[in-house]
């Protein structure tokens, strides 16, 4: 029923059960429970009527020990799976191997299945939150492992980045078990794990990086600038980490991305600042255009012969309308520039 391949304890694999489907064993046992009945039922008669004793004891004996004893035991062997739920299983402490695929099977009566995150509750948890949750106090544990898609959402962390500066970042997981084996006995909680994990690999990465660059150089990562970058990055170091869990993880995204609120504040005058002086940058150097546009069209079609001073004079009050902040207010002047 199961394959006897030894388990490397080093590098623990999954065993994949092959078992034989449950709707006929599940009718054969019912069939043989109601023989078992009947022969215990005959056997009584044949005891109290004084006929064959002994073949009468035997038959209750026979009867009362499939009908009350091994077919219930039979019964447990039995084995519903959804789509995408898997069942690891142990018998007598052992790794016995893993039953997968939707179905109704029968496995040895005597294999229990194991999932200690089943027997977590939602009180349980300490960081993060999952898709599918933890079980409610009272609720009847599931031992069954999903094979599903899932996503982690963990809490926003305070972080600093590679020059100090305190912010705030939060990522999202999307992640499923791919070796239950590993899942289940390489560690206590892969859930739990796979939360700490995350939170560890969020740390070290943003450490690596600024938050944003005041230089012109845009070819520094930096985590506004480069979230996919960085993102992918994690995706990567997490899935070194939870390699020994049984997990992989097919997409990491950052979801949230900001400076403390301590300062918050700070950052955004900087901002401001640096966009003052840009667009002032840019102003100036239209400015100076124009002027020297303005200069040369006025000497190239001789309109007016103009000397050092007289262009000094000129160039100064352009510069000085174009680079205003309101409205040039014109002064005439009924006499000379001496």
């Amino acid at each position: 029923m199961a394959n006897n391949t030894p388990v490397n304890k080093k590098d623990l694999q999954e065993i994949i059960l092959q078992a034989p489907k449950g709707m006929p064993v599940l009718v054969l046992n019912l069939l043989l429970m109601i023989i078992a009945i009947f022969l215990f039922t005959r056997g009584i008669i044949m005891v109290s009527t004084g006929g064959n004793i002994v073949l009468g004891v035997l038959a209750i004996i026979v009867g009362a020990l499939y009908a009350f004893v091994a077919g219930p035991i039979i019964f447990c062997g039995l084995k519903v799976l959804k789509p995408n739920e898997a069942l690891v299983l142990t018998l007598f402490g052992k790794y016995y191997g893993t039953l997968k695929g939707e179905g109704f099977y029968f496995v040895h009566p005597f294999a229990a299945a194991v999932n200690p995150v089943a027997e977590k509750t939602t009180t349980a948890r300490t960081s993060g939150s999952f898709s599918a949750p933890a079980r409610q106090p009272g609720q009847l544990p599931n031992r069954k492992i999903s094979l599903k898609t899932s996503t982690l959402n963990n809490d926003k962390q305070k972080i600093n980045d590679l020059l100090g500066n305190p912010i705030e970042i939060g990522i999202v997981v999307i992640w499923r078990v791919v070796n239950t084996a590993k899942a289940v006995f390489n560690v206590d909680d892969y859930l739990e794990y796979l939360s700490i994990q995350s939170d560890s690999a969020l740390r070290d990465i943003v450490r690596k990086y600024p938050y944003d660059t005041s230089s012109e150089d845009n070819s520094e990562k930096t985590l506004r600038g480069s979230s996919q970058s960085v993102a992918n990055e994690l995706k990567q170091k997490i899935q070194e980490k939870v390699e020994v869990a049984g997990l992989e993880i097919l997409e990491v995204g950052i979801t949230h991305l900001a400076y403390a609120p301590e300062i918050a504040a700070a950052m955004l005058q900087r901002q401001q600042a640096s966009a003052i002086i840009d667009a002032r940058q840019m102003i100036v150097e239209g400015a100076v255009s124009m002027v020297e546009m303005a200069l040369n069209k006025l000497s190239e079609n001789e309109i007016v012969e103009l000397d050092e001073e007289r262009k000094a004079a000129m160039v100064s009050n352009l510069l000085v309308v174009l680079c205003g902040n309101r409205d040039a207010q014109p002064v005439i002047n009924s006499g000379t520039l001496y």
